[in-house]
């Protein structure tokens, strides 16, 4: 009975890897297409003239502005 179990838990814990590798697979196929939509993206803004450091730097202290200012209670807002 015991060599069973041991048997049936070495298949299953080779099967997940199995299955567990083609998702990985897949996952790094997927990641390679969001990238490359990406860089097409990237590379439009940059012919139709946005200067994409500036954009990101604005967005970087608007970010640190928000964190700045104190937030607000939902009663000060309903007030």
């Amino acid at each position: 009975m015991a060599k069973k179990s041991k048997e049936y838990s070495i298949g299953f814990h080779e099967g997940s890897l199995t299955t567990l590798a083609k998702e990985r697979q897949e996952l790094a196929r997927m990641i390679g297409i969001v990238e490359q939509l990406m860089q097409m993206h990237v590379k439009e803004l940059k012919d139709l003239g946005v200067d994409l450091e500036a954009e990101a730097k604005k967005q970087m202290e608007e970010a640190k502005k928000a964190k700045k200012e104190p937030k607000k209670s939902l009663e000060d807002d309903l007030l």
